[in-house]
């Protein structure tokens, strides 16, 4: 089969022929149907300190159809569609039977994140199936829904609560999609470009005011006062305490930026304010399942809500994804960019 390999140190994506993944008696053999390019693909491919490493096959926003089933598997057959939670957990270390999240794992006994390639093994532990009213696009959407889905549900947002939402980027767009599901009051999208300002009012935002000299009086003035919630989904040096002053006395604050170098917050400012802020990473089975079905039964119902698939920008095939990874790293009109594997 072809897949796409990283080589390493920072050098350029290269698509290899590759034996095909053989299913050992628990893992499902799938063809893959598509695979997102995340952010985090393009900063661990840059070959500084937080990389993916030499010779890696990577990808972790993808769905496809099970072409064969383990002979341990029981409840899956052939020719059904799923969406793949990348990161395999063991179930029984402190952090799997404490929170559930896969991405925190300390004992994981593999990986998922296999994407980028015409076919994929996967643990049928990570696969939650696809209604038929969701396609494939919709099934490759559900690991970046997940992110935001998580993060966002710790700010424990109640109804009627202002929100901002820093960044412009899928988790940006996702963040705002669920605070409008989960009860926000106004919604101010930011960011450093307006370049997806329609977007974020599609996804639910209320206004979008870009970063500027004078955002805080304008956000402000749009909510009526400072926001009780604040999503950092930038993940770049200045957004923390971009978050801090924008945030309203006993704000909480949730970063999903993921930012991997230094980001300074000065505390006196922070704490004059009495602000928490919390750090969010990965997602549990739960939010895949509930996502699909949630998709499932909007579509069913015909609900008016945003659909997630209008921030996917271009379908480009596997053999074209070198390029547009030097795409994406310079200046771009791309939000989210589905690689059709096959």
């Amino acid at each position: 089969m072809k897949a796409a390999i990283y080589p390493g140190e920072g050098r350029s994506i290269v698509i290899e022929d590759v034996a095909d993944p053989v299913p050992g008696p628990g893992d499902l053999l799938i063809r893959v149907d598509r695979c997102g390019i995340c952010g985090t693909d393009l900063s661990f491919t840059k070959g500084g300190m937080w990389d993916y490493g030499s010779g890696v096959q990577f990808g972790h926003e993808y769905a496809g159809e099970i072409i064969e089933v383990g002979s341990k598997v029981s409840g899956w057959k052939t020719g059904e569609r799923i969406a793949v939670l990348p990161s395999v957990a063991c179930g029984t270390c402190s952090s799997c039977t404490a929170h559930g999240n896969n991405v925190l794992c300390q004992e994981s006994p593999g990986t998922a994140m296999v994407g980028f390639a015409e076919l994929a093994k996967v643990p049928a532990s990570v696969a939650t199936r696809l209604p038929q009213t969701l396609s494939m696009a919709d099934g490759a959407l559900i690991e970046p829904l997940a992110i935001s889905l998580y993060g966002t549900k710790m700010a424990h947002i109640q109804p009627g609560d202002s929100v901002v939402v820093l960044g412009g980027g899928t988790v940006a767009l996702y963040a705002i999609y669920w605070a409008r599901r989960l009860g926000a009051g106004r919604i101010v999208a930011m960011s450093r470009s307006s370049r997806r300002k329609d977007l974020c009012l599609e996804m639910g935002a209320d206004a979008f005011v870009a970063f500027g000299d004078k955002e805080i009086g304008e956000v402000q003035e749009i909510l009526g006062g400072p926001p009780r919630v604040v999503l950092e989904c930038v993940g770049a040096e200045g957004m923390l305490m971009k978050a801090v002053m924008h945030a309203a006395q006993f704000g909480r604050i949730i970063s999903l930026g993921f930012c991997t170098v230094p980001d300074p917050v000065i505390p006196g400012m922070a704490s004059y304010k009495c602000v928490s802020m919390q750090f969010a990473v990965g997602y549990s089975m739960k939010e895949f399942i509930y996502i699909a079905e949630q998709l499932d039964r909007d579509r069913i119902r015909g609900a008016a809500t945003p659909d997630p698939k209008a921030i996917v920008s271009d379908n480009i095939g596997l053999t074209d994804m070198p390029a547009m990874f030097e795409t994406l790293r310079g200046p771009n009109n791309e939000t989210k960019v589905h690689v059709l594997c096959n």
